[in-house]
Order: structure tokens, then C-alpha cells, then sequence
């Protein structure tokens, strides 16, 4: 039996698990033997096939953003620069199997060029390359093995066709070797509610003889082979955090708890939110040749604030470039991308883009009264760029204009800020991403980028504080959200919503009601007074511990 081992990777849903392993095999090598192909229409052939093969299993998808997701590979499978990258390698004499290999490696390095979710769509392209080379071969498409038990999924990644179409009723967890806290596992492991941990590295050479592996996506802990000791702490962990949801349940958390969404359909999957806290727009606009225009705009955001009624809706106006460049879009090769012309810089470049945008806002806005729409701007670092933004969305009639706090120049002057502003919204992950000069999506950077860290903490309260100044509301809408105990931490600094993927809605407000606003305030000050990341969470659980149902 394989020895006890411990692995930290990063949590990128909720829960705890412990199970049987189902590994899921990857990639299906080229054809050593076969002779260059001068038939560029067999391999476009294959990839035609892969694409419909991911337009079927849109139609089965569990979700709309699963839904979503398939769409956009079955466009990557059929663009016409991969078709064309596969035809250079036939004409300079490759083999069928190979040239699909090579062009789909070109296209690869230009998406981790590109960095942040691009990048991460690499994992994408290596699921239309071993596809395409499995029809090429005459063998079955790799994918999930046939499960007859409950078992937790362990994988170097998921395809976003195999994650689309889990059976949370037969997937315990999913562990990935690679991927990060925004690649498609982890979104649409959140959003079936499945206990998952990305970036636990090794871990399938470690896995001869394990009869069980346990993982936390809370810790982002995976043990191998766990002890009765482990398996026992796991379990009573969550029993607590049911206990806590059971005695919160039909009850108003102290701050307001929102959702996170992408789409129409995620709307409609939201009804025990307080309101939707983040509204992405960019869903609206990727892998498109064309920005949408003013009447599906119009009509989008009409199903949405109706699927809310009178809840608040804040929607984020388009967050492209750096890593989400648009094809109608392109202001050109930067060196840096995350430090370059994104979020509202790319607004003020492209003007036309946010005017129809605000446009079909406020026409929204006037087809279903008495709703409640909140307009703000991503990536906002100037009092100046504040109040272009605010002058801009006023003069469509927009009444409640706000901006996200991302940056730290934008968390260190808060209150200039909220001064022009209506209200903001603190994006955790970029604002760890640039106050710690370390890239969100480098897995082995993942320590650096906690939102326990103690500058991050930081330039939370500062901003919260700026907000106080004003009186303004402040939310959080970045993945730390959906932590209970940072949600905690987040309302004791200040923060006055919470934004979070639906399904991590219930174990939040359990949190809070077990908790309340003043256990919040010392755990935000004893995590702000420890010196490093590890402290500070924990100085936060010793709390979170002995302060259960004290309010």
C-alpha cells in the first residue's frame, strides 16, 4: 500500500471528500510509423469531427457555463489560423497525426505567451490535438473512464468536454496536477458544488497501490493513503460546517451575500442569493470575430436584472485584454499584458464598445421596473479615470456607477475615489496578482498570492476604510469570498457584501450566523496584526474555533 503523503495544492471549490481514485489517462501520441500526408482536408476532417463532438455535449451539459464553454473549444477546434498551422506542417512534409501535433504546440505557446486564462486554455487545445489524433487513428476519444463507483477524479487536467458532463452523484472530487483557480475545472467544479484541488503536483506517480486519498478544498490539502486520525478530522470538520449551515438556514447573513455569474442561465441557478454581486460581461463577448450588438446586448441583460426582480445586479462592463483579448479588439502586441492597456484602459481606447454597452444598460434597466442595476468599471487605478467612467455611464441615465478595486493605487486612495463613486467592489485575485508582483495563474506562485497575506489584508482595509469615509457600500467579489472563514475576515474589515459562486452561498452564511459581526472585527484584527500568511490564517481558525454560535 502506497505510504502516507501529503500534498498542498490550491482549493478551488468547497468541501472535503474521502474516496477511491479514478484516474483519467490524457494524451494519445502520433502515429510513429505513418507516412506525410499531402490530404489537408483529412485532418480538417478530424477536427470538424472534434468540434461536433463538443457541440453534442453542449447539448447535454450540466450548465449554462458548461454550455458556454464547450461552444468556445468547439470554435478553437474550428478556427481557420489552427486549420492553417496544421497545413504548414503537411506541406513541410509531416505525417497527418504529427502536423495536428506540432501546429496545435505553435498555437500553445502563443496562448502562454499570452498568460492569465489564456494559458490556461492550453489544457483546451490538448484536448482537441489528442482528439483529433484519436479520430486520425482510429481510436476511441480519451476522455473519463467509465465509473460504476462514487470515486474522486484524478487527472494532470480535466478537458473542458470531460468536466462539463460530470455526474456529481458519481464524482466525490477532482484532484488536477495543473490548471489554476480560474481554469474551466475550477469554474464548473464550483458551480456543481464538487469538492476539487488544482496544482497538486505529482501526485499520479504517487498513486500505486493508495486505496483511498482524501482532499480538503477548503485547505487545498490532498492526502494519500489517509489514517483513520485524518480521515476521522475530515469528517468532523464537516459535520461542523453542516451543523453550522442546518442552524443558519432561513436566516439573513450580516452582510449581503451575492452571486457571481457569467450568463443568463446562471442567473436563474441563483434564487438563495441576496443579489447578484458580479455580473462578467465578457462571456458576452470572447471567441467572437464581432462585438455583440445593442439589441442582443439589450436583451441579455433584461433576462438577467428580470431573473433578480428587485435584487441588486451589479454588472462589470467588459473586462478584455491582457489575458482576454478580443480578435475585434486588438490594440496591438504588448510586452506586458497584465500591465498594459485592460479593463477600463482598454474602455477609453475603444469608446464605441462601452457606449453600446451603457446603452443597452440603461435600456435594460428601463424595461423591467423596479429593478435594481449597479454599473461599474474594471481595473480602475485614478480619480481621474473614476470620473470619466462615472461622467460617461451618468449620461446614459445610469444611476448607481461604480468602480472595482484591483489595483493598490486604487485600495491606497479609496476615498478620493468613493468620493466620485456611488460604490466599489474589491477584486481579490487581481489585487493579490499586483500587490504582490506575482502572476495569478503561476501555480508555483500560489503561496504568494493568498489573500491571507498580510499586504493583501492591507490593501483590503484600506480600501474599506476609504469607503467608511463615505459612507459608500464596498463589496468583495474575487474568489476569497467563498472562503467561510476569509468571509469572515472580509466582513470583520469592512466589507459590506460578499460575491461568490452560488453553491458556496450556504457554507458563507453559516459561517456568518454562527459567527456574527463582532467575532468578524477580532478576527480581522488578529489576522491583520500576524506577520505571515500561514499566521494569519491561522491566528483567524483559532478563533473561528472557539467562537462558534458567540455573537
Amino acid at each position: 500500500m502506497a505510504a502516507r503523503t501529503v500534498l498542498r495544492g490550491i482549493g478551488v471549490s468547497t468541501g472535503a471528500v474521502v474516496g477511491p481514485v479514478a484516474v483519467v489517462e490524457g494524451q494519445v501520441g502520433v502515429d510513429k510509423h505513418e507516412a506525410p500526408c499531402a490530404d489537408p482536408e483529412l485532418v480538417r476532417d478530424a477536427l470538424n469531427q472534434v468540434a461536433e463532438g463538443y457541440r453534442s455535449r453542449a447539448g447535454q451539459a450540466n450548465s449554462d457555463t458548461a454550455r458556454e464553454v464547450l461552444a468556445a473549444t468547439a470554435a478553437l477546434a474550428g478556427d481557420r489560423a489552427l486549420a492553417k498551422a496544421v497545413d504548414k506542417q503537411l506541406a513541410q512534409g509531416a505525417g497527418a497525426t504529427a502536423a495536428v501535433y506540432e501546429a496545435v504546440e505553435v498555437y500553445a505557446a502563443k496562448f502562454r505567451q499570452l498568460g492569465g486564462t489564456m494559458a490556461q486554455r492550453v489544457s483546451d487545445l490538448y484536448d482537441i490535438r489528442d482528439r483529433a489524433i484519436a479520430h486520425l487513428r482510429g481510436l476511441p476519444e480519451p476522455g473519463l473512464p467509465p465509473l460504476t463507483r462514487p470515486a474522486i477524479l484524478v487527472a494532470k487536467d480535466l478537458a473542458p468536454a470531460d468536466t462539463a458532463t460530470l455526474d456529481p452523484e458519481l464524482v466525490l472530487g477532482i484532484v488536477t496536477e495543473e490548471g489554476g483557480p480560474t481554469s474551466h475545472t475550477a469554474i464548473l467544479a464550483a458551480q456543481l458544488g464538487i469538492p476539487a484541488v488544482v496544482q497538486a503536483k505529482g501526485i499520479k506517480a504517487l498513486l500505486a497501490d493508495a486505496p483511498l486519498i482524501s482532499l480538503n478544498a477548503h485547505t487545498g490539502e490532498v492526502v494519500i493513503s489517509p489514517t483513520e486520525v485524518d480521515v476521522r478530522a475530515l469528517q468532523d470538520g464537516e459535520r461542523r460546517r453542516l451543523a453550522a449551515f442546518t442552524a443558519a438556514s432561513g436566516s439573513r447573513a450580516p452582510v449581503a451575500l451575492m452571486a457571481n455569474i457569467g450568463s443568463v442561465r446562471d442567473a436563474s441557478a441563483a434564487p438563495g442569493a441576496d443579489g447578484c454581486g458580479l455580473f462578467r460581461t465578457e462571456f458576452l463577448f470572447l471567441d467572437r470575430d464581432c462585438a455583440p450588438g445593442l439589441q442582443e446586448q439589450t436583451e441579455t441583460y433584461t433576462r438577467v436584472l428580470r431573473a433578480f426582480g428587485p435584487r441588486r445586479v451589479v454588472v462589470r462592463t467588459l473586462d478584455a485584454g491582457a489575458d482576454k483579448p478580443l480578435r475585434f479588439a486588438d490594440l496591438g502586441a504588448e510586452p506586458n499584458p497584465a500591465l498594459g492597456r485592460r479593463g477600463i484602459r482598454l474602455a477609453q481606447a475603444r469608446e464605441d464598445l462601452l457606449d453600446v454597452q451603457l446603452e443597452a444598460l440603461a435600456r435594460a434597466s428601463r424595461a423591467v421596473p423596479g429593478s435594481q442595476l449597479w454599473v461599474m468599471a474594471p481595473m480602475v487605478a485614478t480619480v481621474e479615470e473614476t470620473r470619466w467612467f462615472v461622467e460617461r455611464a451618468r449620461g446614459y441615465g445610469l444611476a448607481d456607477v461604480g468602480v472595482m478595486i484591483e489595483t493598490p493605487a486604487a485600495a491606497l486612495t479609496a476615498a478620493q475615489i468613493l468620493e466620485a463613486a456611488d460604490f466599489a467592489s474589491i477584486g481579490t485575485n487581481d489585487l493579490a496578482q499586483y500587490t504582490m508582483a506575482a502572476d495569478r495563474m503561476a501555480g508555483e506562485l500560489a503561496p504568494l498570492l493568498s489573500p491571507w497575506q498580510p499586504a493583501v489584508l492591507t490593501m483590503i482595509r484600506e480600501a474599506c476604510r476609504g469607503a467608511e469615509t463615505h459612507a459608500k457600500p464596498i463589496g468583495v467579489c474575487g474568489e476569497a469570498a467563498g472562503d467561510p472563514l476569509m468571509a469572515l475576515v472580509l466582513a470583520g474589515l469592512g466589507a459590506t457584501s460578499l460575491s461568490m459562486a452560488p453553491v458556496r452561498i450556504p457554507a458563507v452564511r453559516a459561517a456568518l450566523h454562527a459567527h456574527g459581526l463582532q467575532a468578524c472585527r477580532e478576527m480581522a484584527r488578529a489576522a491583520l496584526s500576524a506577520p505571515t500568511a500561514d499566521l494569519s490564517q491561522s491566528a483567524a481558525a483559532d478563533l473561528f474555533a472557539t467562537g462558534e454560535h458567540s455573537r
